[in-house]
């Protein structure tokens, strides 16, 4: 297999993981964005995969770009538009998954303000000078979603 066989053979195994997981972080947008998160779930350890492959590759071509300059011209401008594609899809997701993120956050915290408003309020002694009672329940917020 000749140098420019190679570098033809790499563009094209570049493009065509650009060209899928563009199409899955694609699909994971229109979930968050229609409010089903619980749809991306289930193929999160595949997309992760997919993105530290992505990475890892064009982490290598891009420290090597000598890699890819003997393929086609061809190859080469398909595998520059999907990137673009790939890139405009990511910051969409980003997004999304920013504004799931809040509204989760959201959730939390409001879920903690009524448990601790529906508690009985902290003091050190009741009316009768016995010391107070409180309900047993803890409740642990944390800002992290």
């Amino acid at each position: 297999m000749s140098d420019a066989d190679l570098a033809t053979a790499r563009v094209r195994q570049l493009l065509e993981l650009t060209r899928r997981l563009t199409d899955r972080l694609a699909t994971e947008t229109r979930a968050f964005e229609e409010g089903r998160p619980q749809d991306v779930a289930a193929s999160l350890t595949e997309t992760q995969e997919m993105a530290n492959l992505y990475r890892r590759d064009s982490g290598h071509v891009k420290a090597n770009p000598a890699l890819l300059a003997g393929a086609l011209a061809t190859e080469r401008m398909a595998l520059i538009e999907a990137t673009r594609a790939f890139e405009a899809v990511l910051a969409r997701h980003a997004g999304a998954v920013d504004a799931a993120r809040k509204i989760s956050e959201g959730l939390v915290r409001a879920i903690a303000h009524e448990v601790a408003a529906a508690r009985t309020p902290a003091s050190a002694y009741a009316a009768d000078g016995r010391a107070a009672q409180g309900d047993g329940r803890a409740v642990a917020f944390n800002r992290k979603a």
